[in-house]
C-alpha cells in the first residue's frame, strides 16, 4: 500500500530532524519543544502569537505550553506583551536573543547541508509535494491549516494595492501577508 511507504519516509525524515533539532537545542540548554515554540513564533502573524495559538499549532496541552513559555521568558528568548485593545490577550514575540538563537539552530545544519546538494528543481518538486501532502492531510481531517495569510480567503487586496483582512476587518502590512495565521481558510 503506497500510503505506508509515504508514511515510512515522512516518519523517518521527522525522526532524523527531531534528533538533529534535539542536539542543536541542547547546545543552548533548550528542549525540542522550546525550539518548536520559538520557530512557530517566528513564522506567525500578530493574530496568531498567543499562548492558545501555540497550543493549537503544536498540538500540546495548555500546561506544557505554559511551562515552556515560562522557561523561554526566563531565558529572555521571548517577550510577553498585553494586547492594546483587550488586556486579557497576551501576545508573544521573540526577543533579539531569541531571534539570534533561532537563526543559529533552525533549520539545523544537517538540513541546510542536504538542501545545498539538492538542485533547485528538486527542491521545488519536494516543496510542492510536501505542501500538497500537508494541505490534504489538514483538510481531510478537518484541522486548522495555519496557512500563509496571502493565500487566505479573507485576505483582500484593495484598489490602492494595500491589504486588508476581511475576518478581523483590519489593514494588513505586506509582512503580515507573508506569515501564517491560525484563522487561515484556503481560497475557494
Amino acid at each position: 500500500m503506497k500510503s505506508n511507504h509515504i508514511y515510512d519516509y515522512v516518519e523517518r525524515l521527522s525522526e532524523l530532524l527531531r534528533v538533529d533539532s534535539r542536539q542543536a537545542g541542547a547546545e543552548f540548554g533548550l528542549q525540542p519543544v522550546q525550539l518548536e515554540v520559538l520557530h512557530y513564533l517566528s513564522i506567525c502573524n500578530r493574530y496568531s502569537d498567543t499562548p492558545m495559538a501555540v497550543t493549537e499549532y503544536l498540538g500540546l496541552t495548555k500546561g506544557t505550553v505554559s511551562q515552556t513559555l515560562k522557561v523561554l521568558e526566563k531565558k529572555e528568548l521571548l517577550v510577553k506583551q498585553l494586547d492594546e485593545n483587550d488586556k486579557r490577550i497576551q501576545h508573544l514575540r521573540l526577543s533579539a536573543d531569541g531571534t539570534k538563537l533561532l537563526n543559529e539552530t533552525i533549520p539545523t545544519a544537517m538540513f541546510v547541508n542536504v538542501c545545498k546538494v539538492l538542485p533547485e528543481s528538486k527542491q521545488s518538486e519536494i516543496t510542492s509535494a510536501l505542501k500538497y501532502l500537508l494541505t490534504t492531510l489538514l483538510e481531510t481531517n478537518g484541522l486548522k491549516t495555519f496557512g500563509i495569510c496571502s493565500s487566505c480567503r479573507y485576505n483582500i487586496q484593495t484598489e490602492d494595492s494595500q491589504y486588508y483582512c476581511g475576518l478581523v476587518e483590519q489593514p494588513l502590512s505586506v509582512d503580515d501577508t507573508k506569515l501564517i495565521c491560525r484563522e487561515h481558510e484556503s481560497k475557494p
